[in-house]
C-alpha cells in the first residue's frame, strides 16, 4: 500500500505502529527537516507526550521509521530475487524493487539514509539495512562468479547502490516520474547492462 499524503485516520490498538504511519506520512510530505513529535502526534490524534513516551525523541522515531523502511525494501528483495537464477537478471531486478520501494514508500525512504538524524546503532535498524546490504553483497559475489572473477565485490557494492539510489531521488523529485514506473524500470534495464559492462572482465 503507497503511503498517501491524505491525513489518515489512525487507529490505536498499536499506538507505536500508528506514530510510525503518520511519521512516514509526514516526511513523505515535508521531508525529514519538516519532521516534528507535535505534529505527529497531532495526526495521530494522540497527547503530544505519546511519541516521546514510545521513542524517547525525534531520532528514536526517526530510527524506527528508517528500520521499518529497511524492513519494507528486505521484503521487496526477496521477492525480486525469488526464482530468478540468472545472477544479472537477479540483479536487475532487485534494482528495479530498490525504486519501487522508494515510490510505494517515500516516508520511509525519505529517513532510510538520513545520516545524523537516526541512530545506527539501534539494533532493530542496524539489523535490517546489514542483512539489505548482505542482500546486495551477495547478488553481486554471484555476479562476480558470471563475468569476472577478479571483480572487487565491496567496490561493485557501493557503485551498485549508489547508482540506484541516487536514481531514486532524483526521480522522486523529478517531473518523468508521472511517466510511471514502467519508464523506470526501462532505465534500470540500461543502469545494469552499463554496470554489468563495467564489471565484465577485460
Amino acid at each position: 500500500m503507497k503511503e498517501s499524503s491524505t491525513k489518515t485516520p489512525y487507529h490505536h490498538g498499536d499506538l507505536p505502529s500508528a506514530l510510525r504511519a503518520a511519521t512516514a506520512e509526514l516526511v513523505a510530505e515535508r521531508g525529514p527537516s519538516g519532521f516534528s513529535l507535535r505534529e505527529v502526534a497531532r495526526r495521530a490524534g494522540v497527547s503530544h507526550a505519546a511519541p516521546a513516551h514510545h521513542f524517547g525523541d525525534s531520532k528514536g522515531l526517526l530510527t524506527a521509521v528508517a528500520a521499518d523502511g529497511f524492513g519494507q525494501l528486505n521484503t521487496a528483495f526477496a521477492a525480486a530475487g525469488e526464482g530468478v537464477d540468472d545472477p544479472i537478471e537477479r540483479l536487475n531486478a532487485m534494482g528495479k524493487a530498490y525504486v519501487r520501494t522508494a515510490f510505494d514508500f517515500p516516508g520511509h525512504f525519505g529517513v532510510m539514509c538520513s545520516g545524523d538524524l537516526i541512530d545506527h546503532d539501534n539494533e532493530t535498524f542496524s539489523h535490517n539495512a546489514e542483512r539489505a546490504y548482505e542482500t546486495l553483497l551477495q547478488a553481486i559475489r554471484d555476479v562476480r562468479d558470471a563475468v569476472n572473477p577478479n571483480l572487487d565485490v565491496d567496490a561493485a557494492a557501493t557503485l551498485t547502490w549508489s547508482m540506484v539510489h541516487g536514481f531514486a531521488v532524483l526521480s522522486l523529485g523529478a517531473d518523468n516520474k508521472v511517466d510511471g514506473i514502467e519508464h523506470l524500470d526501462h532505465r534500470i534495464d540500461q543502469f545494469t547492462q552499463l554496470l554489468i559492462n563495467g564489471y565484465a572482465a577485460r
